[in-house]
């Protein structure tokens, strides 16, 4: 299809460090806004920290997930982005026990969940009920 000396940006791959990526990406790198509709049965816990949306099946996956993809310490912002939580500067041991006490219980997964469901973007009206 493409002649010999066609330059190799022609050619519909992505280049990621000199690695070329063609394929599908595996489910758990699938961009974060359709990252809602990747939700499996038994999986009822969602990591909602800013534009996270993962699914887990425990408020103990949710944890794990949240302290080292988003806590870790080469890649935490310093402060908690947790949807609704007040963005204080924390050090990120502070941070990973306040993670755990306040956005990682049961009950504070399952709040977070319902305000979700009720758009926290002010008071928009459900647009189909």
């Amino acid at each position: 299809l493409f002649p010999q000396s066609t330059p190799a940006t022609s050619i519909p791959t992505v280049q990621v460090q000199g690695q070329q990526m063609n394929l599908q990406p595996p489910s758990y790198t699938a961009a974060s806004q359709h990252a809602e509709q990747m939700k499996k049965p038994g999986q009822n816990f969602m990591c909602l920290w800013q534009s996270c949306k993962k699914w887990f099946q425990t408020p103990s996956q949710v944890f794990y997930h949240a302290a080292t993809e988003h806590g870790g310490k080469d890649v935490y912002p310093g402060q908690c982005l947790w949807e609704g939580c007040e963005p204080f500067q924390r050090q990120r041991f502070s941070f990973i026990t306040h993670l755990q006490d306040k956005h990682c219980s049961r009950d504070a997964l399952l709040a977070g969940l319902k305000q979700d469901e009720h758009g926290q973007a002010g008071n928009q009206k459900p647009s189909n009920k």
